[in-house]
């Protein structure tokens, strides 16, 4: 059967720009997330946690049980109520000593599942080696793991969990507000959007206070007005309308038939002709058996197969200079592309210089 295939044409009246406030188009440099990680321990799990085998994890309860004044040698541990976990988690920018943040807590050894566990206290260091944030609490999994006798199942991932709220920040990345100027950094690269920030920033400051400086940068001067307060300046800032200028691109999903494309994307003219084989192979089993009152021989069984190829012919379908979006949706639609035809079409367009637009297969 043929997959189903989902295509979304993102295309916008050619009487109307898109537009965006400048908040979903940049990002003030020096104000990002910060990635944290962590070594800790999931206790409290129903003999589902790492076996004898994981040595790291007895040596683990070990030193921990021995900094708690409890004395044990890491072989003598038979505990499968334990799992070895990484930690991970995102300190956000101007975030503040005593605020909370979501932790991810994964398995690294041979547990079965963290469902039940809970974590105990785990320090979260940054790139630099210094602790940020401290993580312990009730994991929360979104999946289970049951097996009994020679029957299991399983849902999602369950050595995978997360602790909503489960670190504590206990320090503070805050960058600093209080400079004569700022950097916008674009979140996609555009020399024409650039230059658009610059000149919408002008105009709303009524001075030359912008400058683009390449296409991910534009720098911005505060004006002696509102150098005692670049937060307002900046809330102002973010208010303002962009036209935003996109790059002709298609995106294909051949997992999931999936083809994005945008309203820019043209076609030079070409001429598609897909062909498509069909090979089924089935496999039978012959059994030959021995005479009767036979005093030698055995039964065999010998498997049979079957090989039938098909191959159906279609039509070329040409495509003018200058094609629309639609008019390649209809085309491929005309030679009844599968997802994976459209894939190996899409490609073949592009190597030829028909498709002009950037394809991104995903």
């Amino acid at each position: 059967m043929r997959s189903l295939l989902v295509l979304i044409l993102c295309v916008a009246s050619p009487t109307l720009a898109a537009s965006a406030r400048l908040k979903e188009l940049v990002d003030v440099q020096g104000s990002r997330d910060n990635a944290l990680l962590g070594y800790g321990l999931v206790v409290g799990l129903t003999n589902t946690g790492d076996s004898e085998q994981v040595l790291f994890t007895m040596q683990s309860v070990a030193g921990m049980l021995g900094r708690l004044g409890v004395r044990v040698d890491p072989h003598d541990i038979r505990s499968r109520n334990v799992a070895a976990v990484m930690v991970t988690a995102k300190l956000p920018t101007f975030s503040r000593t005593g605020s909370t943040i979501d932790v991810t807590v994964s398995a690294m050894g041979n547990a079965r599942s963290l469902q039940g566990g809970t974590l105990l206290m785990t320090p979260l260091t940054g790139a630099d080696g210094l602790t940020y944030a401290v993580a312990q609490g009730p994991v929360q999994v979104g999946g289970f793991d049951a097996n009994g006798g020679f029957a299991s199942v399983r849902k999602n991932t369950p050595t995978s969990s997360t602790i909503p709220g489960g670190a504590t920040i206990e320090k503070a990345v805050t960058p600093k507000m209080d400079t004569g100027a700022f950097t916008l950094r674009l979140k996609r690269a555009d020399f024409t959007n650039a230059a658009r920030i610059a000149a919408a920033i002008d105009a709303a400051t009524g001075a030359k206070s912008a400058k683009a400086i390449d296409a991910a940068a534009v720098e911005v001067k505060v004006p002696d007005a509102d150098k005692d307060s670049p937060v307002v300046f900046l809330s102002k800032l973010e208010a303002l309308t962009i036209e935003v200028d996109q790059r002709a691109k298609v995106v294909v999903s051949e997992r999931t038939g999936t083809i994005v494309m945008g309203e820019n994307v043209k076609l030079r003219a070409a001429a598609v002709s897909h062909g498509g084989l069909r090979i089924n192979i089935a496999t039978q089993f012959a059994v030959s058996q021995p005479p009767a009152f036979a005093s030698s021989g055995q039964t065999v069984v010998a498997p049979v197969q079957q090989v039938d190829a098909e191959e159906t012919q279609r039509s070329a379908v040409a495509m003018p200079a200058a094609s629309s979006v639609e008019d390649l949706v209809k085309a491929l639609n005309a030679i009844g592309a599968s997802p994976r035809d459209l894939v190996s079409i899409l490609q073949a367009l592009k190597a030829v210089g028909s498709l002009d637009a950037e394809l991104e297969v995903m």
